[in-house]
C-alpha cells in the first residue's frame, strides 16, 4: 500500500463504521417508537404500562445521547490521526531519552490518556444528567472525579512497566518478539484474574462477606450441589454509584469468589438471587470461561502478529507521520484504529455470547428445578433497569451480548425463540 493512501483508507473505515452505527441507531429508534404506545402482548405480560413508558423514554434518551457521542468520538479520532499531534508528541518524549525504551512506553500511555480527555464531558453528562434523570445515578461529582484520578494513576502504575517490559523484550527476542510479547501479556492477564478482586477492585468498591443467614446458606447449598466451590461470597457496594444490579464470580480454583452487588440483593427475593447465581455458575460448569480465555488468547496472538507486520512495513507508520519500523507508534495506532475493523465482527462475537447465555440459563433452570425463579428475576432486573424489551433485531445482533428478554424467556420455557420474538 502506498503511504499517501493509508490515511484515506483509515478515514474511509471511520466513515463506514459511523454510517453503519447511525443506521443501526435509526432502526432501533424506529422500532422502539413503533411499540411505544402499544406494547406487544409478550412485553405487556412482563412489565406494567408505566414501566414500559419509562423504559421507552430511557431507551430513546440513550439513543439520542449515543448518536451525538458517535459523531463526537469519530471526529476526535480523525483529528488525532490527521492533526500531527501524535508524531509531535512522539518526537518530544523521545528526545528525553533517545536510547531508552521507557520513553516509548511513556509515549503510548500519554497519548492514550490525552485521547481519552475529550470524552470526559460526555461521561459526566451521561452520569449526572442521563442516568440521574431516570433515577439510576447514585454517584457524586467528588466520587466521579476520584474514580477518574484513581483509574488514571492505576493505568499508569500497571501499564507503564508492562509496556516498558514489552518494548524492551524486542531487543533480546529478535524477529519473533511478538510471540514472546503475547506470552507476556496473556500471562499478565491470567495473573490479573486472581489479583484484580484482591488488589484492584477494593480500591473502588467496598467488599464485605455476605452475612450469616438464610441467603448465605441457600447460596452455599447451591454452590455445593452444582460442584462450584467458592472460597467466599462477598457483597459489593455498587449502590454508591448506580442503581443497576449484577452478580459475578472471579478467580480460579481456591481463589474463586462470588460477588453480589447490594442492589441485586435489594431488588430480588432470596430464591431469585439464587437463580441468578445459578446462571453465573452455569457459565463455569458449561466451560464458557476457558473458551473465552482461549478466544481472547487467539485474538491477542493475532493482534501481536498484526502489530509486528504493520511496524515492519514501509507504509503503516509513515502514513501517519511516524518513522518506519518504530514499534511504539505501531502499537498506539493499532490500539486507536483496530476497532474500525473489529466492529464488523461484533455480531459473530455476540452470537457466541448469546449462545453461552442460553446454555447458562438452561443450567440454572435445571439447578432450580424449573424456569420460574430465573424468569421472575430477569423480569425484575429488566424492569428495574428499564431495559429495552423491543430492540430491532439487527441492532441487537450488533450490540447485544445477551438475548432480548422475550426471546430468552421463551427459550427458558422451552418454546423456542425467533428473531422478533415479540411479534
Amino acid at each position: 500500500m502506498q503511504i499517501e493512501y493509508v490515511l484515506q483508507v483509515v478515514l474511509g473505515l471511520v466513515v463506514a463504521r459511523l454510517a453503519a452505527q447511525v443506521a443501526l441507531s435509526a432502526l432501533n429508534r424506529r422500532e422502539v417508537l413503533r411499540h411505544a404506545d402499544n406494547p406487544p402482548p409478550a412485553v405487556a405480560a412482563m412489565v406494567d404500562a408505566e414501566t414500559h413508558r419509562r423504559s421507552t423514554a430511557y431507551t430513546l434518551a440513550k439513543n439520542s445521547f449515543g448518536l451525538v457521542s458517535l459523531f463526537f468520538e469519530a471526529g476526535v479520532l480523525v483529528l488525532i490521526l490527521v492533526s500531527g499531534v501524535l508524531p509531535w508528541l512522539f518526537a518530544h518524549i523521545g528526545a528525553w531519552a533517545p536510547a531508552a525504551k521507557w520513553d516509548d512506553a511513556l509515549f503510548i500511555i500519554a497519548a492514550l490518556t490525552l485521547a481519552s480527555l475529550p470524552g470526559l464531558p460526555f461521561d459526566w453528562w451521561e452520569t449526572f444528567r442521563l442516568e440521574a434523570r431516570f433515577g439510576f445515578n447514585q454517584s457524586t461529582p467528588g466520587l466521579w472525579l476520584v474514580d477518574k484520578v484513581k483509574g488514571t494513576l492505576l493505568g499508569f502504575a500497571i501499564g507503564f512497566p508492562l509496556l516498558w517490559g514489552l518494548l524492551a523484550l524486542v531487543a533480546v527476542a529478535g524477529a519473533k518478539w511478538w510471540v514472546w510479547g503475547f506470552a507476556l501479556l496473556f500471562g499478565f492477564q491470567l495473573l490479573m484474574v486472581v489479583l484484580y478482586p484482591r488488589l484492584i477492585l477494593p480500591l473502588f468498591n467496598k467488599l464485605t462477606p455476605l452475612p450469616e443467614g438464610a441467603l448465605r446458606e441457600r447460596l452455599f447449598r447451591l454452590s455445593e450441589r452444582t460442584g462450584f466451590r467458592a472460597s467466599t461470597i462477598e457483597v459489593m457496594d455498587g449502590s454508591k454509584r448506580s442503581g443497576h444490579a449484577n452478580a459475578f464470580f472471579t478467580g480460579f480454583g481456591r481463589f474463586r469468589r462470588i460477588v453480589l452487588l447490594d442492589t441485586l440483593i435489594n431488588q430480588l427475593t432470596e430464591e431469585e438471587t439464587e437463580a441468578v447465581l445459578a446462571h453465573e455458575v452455569g457459565h463455569y460448569r458449561r466451560g464458557h470461561i476457558p473458551k473465552m480465555l482461549a478466544t481472547s488468547a487467539a485474538l491477542q496472538f493475532a493482534g501481536f502478529w498484526a502489530v509486528a507486520l504493520l511496524a515492519g512495513s514501509g507504509w503503516f507508520n509513515p502514513g501517519f507521520g511516524f518513522p518506519a519500523g518504530e514499534l511504539a507508534p505501531a502499537f498506539l495506532l493499532f490500539a486507536l484504529t483496530s476497532g474500525l475493523v473489529t466492529f464488523w465482527f461484533g455480531p459473530l462475537g455476540n452470537r457466541v455470547s448469546r449462545k453461552h447465555e442460553f446454555e447458562a440459563d438452561a443450567f440454572a433452570r435445571e439447578a432450580m428445578g424449573g424456569p420460574d425463579s430465573l424468569i421472575a428475576a430477569l423480569r425484575k432486573l429488566a424492569s428495574k433497569s428499564l431495559s429495552n424489551l423491543t430492540p430491532h433485531p439487527l441492532f441487537s445482533a450488533v450490540y447485544y451480548s445477551h438475548p432480548a428478554l422475550v426471546e430468552r424467556e421463551r427459550v427458558l420455557r422451552g418454546e423456542g425463540g425467533v428473531k422478533k420474538a415479540w411479534e
